[in-house]
């Protein structure tokens, strides 16, 4: 049919053209998100006032006081926050190192790191960046703490002690939300596979060779369940990172290495994510069960200083 000025009729096409898009990408649309396992009994709290910050991962904690020893009842309530939310934020704690390690005690043994900076004590890591000579480090990439060891952390309790006037934020993703929106058949090809976890990837370019050498043999490489199950709620996570996940066993290179790279990027979906705008004395501790995080590195030229003790955890299943 011919257009003209007097018929402006158009022809409409029948056959839609292709169009397709990269396999393995992530799309819009609605997306599951619930904070809680399926069939988790929800309860008021009475010694704690929770504060969500979104909707499915972080919470602000009032009403604790952590430079005291908590009564039992207390404990409970943050573990049972935790549990819900992955990632507790304490505002204005101003804990002593001390203090802030016998907190964290009251979730278990506490972890040593050679890898990192002491603090006060061996179980306390001081991250510590100036603003002469600063420089980017194995924090900001999103990865979950020691997943190299064959327990890695249960959680961390992080507390900063000079923040930079601008930036210098931190943020989680919710790993179980991240499970819960993949696509049937990447959750049909994961299940049961295993996958090899090893700290000379995400400390190799930060850390002297002789260092790494010294340590290799103390931290082998580990394997883990790509697909994590939450030893306290029965929760389905992945459990696998940037950092320090080289490959998913029983698969060649090639395949291994994009089947990685679409799991690790569920990290980046904000839909799953929190993040924290720090102040001097602030707490936040989180569950690395369940949880990446991401420090970011937006304030070159500034003083940042945090500290952090780690809970030692359970081998994953």
């Amino acid at each position: 049919m011919s257009i003209t000025a007097d018929n402006p009729t158009t022809t409409q096409s029948t056959t839609l053209r292709d169009a397709r898009v990269p396999q393995g990408g992530m799309y819009e649309g609605v997306r599951v998100l619930r904070p809680f396992p399926e069939g988790w009994e929800e309860r008021p709290y009475e010694h704690i006032e929770v504060t969500p910050q979104t909707s499915v991962i972080g919470a602000e904690i009032r009403g604790a006081d952590l430079s005291r020893p908590l009564a039992l009842a207390v404990r409970e309530e943050i573990n049972r926050a935790l549990l819900e939310w992955k990632v507790l934020f304490f505002r204005g704690a101003n804990l002593s190192p001390e203090q802030q390690a016998a907190f964290a005690r009251h979730w278990g043994e506490l972890e040593t790191n050679p890898l990192l900076a002491r603090g006060a004590s061996d179980e306390i890591v001081r991250f510590e960046k100036g603003a002469a000579g600063s420089r980017p480090t194995y924090e900001n990439v999103w990865h979950t703490d020691v997943t190299f060891r064959e327990r890695p952390a249960m959680g961390a309790v992080l507390q900063l002690r000079e923040v930079p006037p601008i930036g210098g934020h931190t943020m989680w993703a919710d790993m179980a939300a991240a499970y819960d929106n993949l696509p049937d058949e990447v959750k049909q090809r994961i299940d049961g596979a295993v996958a090899v976890h090893d700290f000379i990837p995400g400390f190799d370019r930060f850390t002297p060779r002789e260092k790494l050498l010294e340590l290799q043999d103390q931290f082998p490489p580990v394997q883990h369940p790509v697909v994590r199950t939450h030893p306290e709620s029965g929760r389905k996570m992945l459990f696998v990172n940037t950092s320090f996940t080289t490959h998913i066993v029983g698969m060649d290179r090639d395949e291994s290495d994009r089947l990685l790279a679409f799991l690790t990027r569920q990290a980046h979906v904000p839909e799953y994510q929190v993040r924290f705008a720090w102040q001097p004395g602030d707490i936040a501790f989180w569950d690395n069960r369940a949880t990446q995080h991401y420090a970011l590195f937006d304030y070159a030229g500034q003083r940042r200083v945090a500290e952090r003790v780690a809970v030692v955890g359970d081998r994953p299943f």
